[in-house]
């Protein structure tokens, strides 16, 4: 018998760039509509084809420090001069909506939001070795020497903090991915933290 009464929960999803954690979680979303995905606020300006309450909710930085001052923030961190954060009451509101919520951010948000709720669930999305991660780095064609030096080395940042993470996923097969977060997914919503 289910328990319609039990809290839904928010799964924190990382990995590093390149590992193809947006595809997974893409594949996922399309099979369980019962899930909604996160959006962060940021102080960068809106990209071509970008939508406020889609994309990103785009606020001032003004106002993104004043609810860093009103402690509003789950998680925050400053990236090349622009804010990002998952806000409290978003999360809040989504999970009283009765909806399960997966969050996208870097390994080092997932431990914030991990200190500030206990019951989130953290997964990590590896690459299968740091070689076929650099590969894939690579074959992008987008970045500089120095850009996939920097990446790798912050790579090897989150693989370290990824050790404090519920669950982790190797990425060798999108399919397979996606079959693993089902399950790990699956696994959670029948027991409470």
């Amino acid at each position: 018998m289910q328990n319609f009464d039990r809290k839904k929960k928010l799964f924190v999803i990382s990995g590093s760039s390149g590992v193809g954690k947006g595809t997974v979680i893409e594949g996922f979303l399309k099979r369980n509509p019962n899930f909604s995905l996160s959006i962060s606020y940021t102080t960068r300006a809106k990209r071509e084809g970008e939508v406020d309450g889609v994309n990103y909710f785009f606020v001032s930085k003004e106002e993104f420090l004043m609810g860093v001052k009103n402690d509003e923030f789950l998680e925050w961190a400053e990236f090349s001069g622009n804010y990002y954060g998952t806000k409290k009451e978003f999360v809040q509101k989504s999970l009283a909506k009765n909806k399960n919520l997966i969050l996208e951010i870097d390994t080092q948000g997932a431990l914030q939001v991990k200190e500030k709720m206990s019951e989130s669930v953290l997964i990590f999305i590896a690459p299968p070795s740091l070689q076929d991660l650099e590969f894939r780095l690579r074959n992008r064609k987008t970045e500089t020497e120095e850009a996939i030096a920097k990446r790798l080395d912050f790579v090897k940042m989150e693989i370290q903090n990824s050790q404090r993470f519920d669950y982790r996923i190797v990425n060798d097969k999108v399919e397979y991915a996606i079959e693993e977060l089902e399950r790990i997914i699956k696994t959670e919503e029948a027991y409470e933290r």
